[in-house]
């Protein structure tokens, strides 16, 4: 009998975190997610998983601080190491992230740094330093934007770390390919979701604007994204690497 497969999701406690968490977990998948200050919708999101008969767990993690990756991992590890015996996992998911929505002429450095420290950051030390942990034949899977493709005002910092991602990425897949580990991003278009407060959710005038430039006449929903994460941890993607997916309903064609 195959061994079960443990994906850790970072954010996945709303959003498009938890729909890839669920995603991932209904295609036979143990799950680790990570939230920042939310813990009651994250073991919401725990005992959801478990109910569809997999093992999942919640732990605490601020993406954008660096310093506490170390520990982060080692609980984890510990985790892992007493309930199946390793402290490997064999997918991470880094979907962590915040908004910045500001003017490139307004943009302060505190912004900046806040977003790049997540964003682009914390993605690059969180992957390095989970390497000894990842499994040989695992998947990388970087959640990227829309925005790395196409300009939209006010998104100057958030869409150009995302643009650094996708490259990031494309080394990751070179260098880690000699341990079969691949690494893809998947860049999400406009979602309605609780991200930035809601912005797109919450406001028909903007859904319309974004749905009228989609091919597919809608903004998205967090469960047009999780199966795409989910497929990409599959065996049906083993021969997919270093590729960027764009899961937007065709926007700005």
């Amino acid at each position: 009998m195959a061994k079960t497969k443990i994906a850790l999701v970072t954010g996945g406690s709303r959003g498009l975190g938890r729909d890839m968490a669920l995603s991932l977990a209904r295609k036979g998948n143990d799950i680790v997610l990570t939230y920042n200050t939310n813990k009651e919708e994250a073991d919401k999101v725990v005992a959801e998983i478990r109910v569809m008969g997999q093992k999942a767990e919640a732990f605490q993690l601020d993406a954008g601080n660096i310093a506490s990756f170390d520990g982060f991992l080692s609980e984890v590890g510990k985790h892992l190491e007493a309930h199946t015996g390793s402290a490997h996992f064999d997918f991470l998911i880094n979907n962590a992230g915040t908004a910045l929505y500001a003017p490139f002429a307004e943009t302060t450095e505190e912004q900046f740094d806040a977003a790049h420290n997540i964003h682009y950051k914390g993605v690059f030390f969180l992957t390095q330093k989970a390497l000894p942990y990842l499994n040989d034949g695992g998947r990388i899977v970087n959640i990227s934007s829309g925005l790395a493709r196409f300009a939209h005002p006010g998104s100057s910092a958030y869409g150009s770390m995302k643009g650094a991602i996708e490259v990031l990425t494309r080394y990751m897949a070179k260098e880690l390919g000699s341990r079969g580990i691949t690494a893809n991003v998947v860049a999400p278009g406009p979602i309605a979701t609780d991200f930035g407060g809601g912005r797109i959710r919450n406001s028909p005038e903007l859904s319309n604007q974004l749905a009228q430039v989609t091919a597919l006449g809608r903004v998205g929903h967090a469960d047009d994204i999780g199966g795409v994460v989910a497929f990409l941890c599959s065996e049906d993607a083993k021969w997919v690497n270093a590729q960027r997916i764009e899961a937007s309903g065709g926007i700005n064609l």
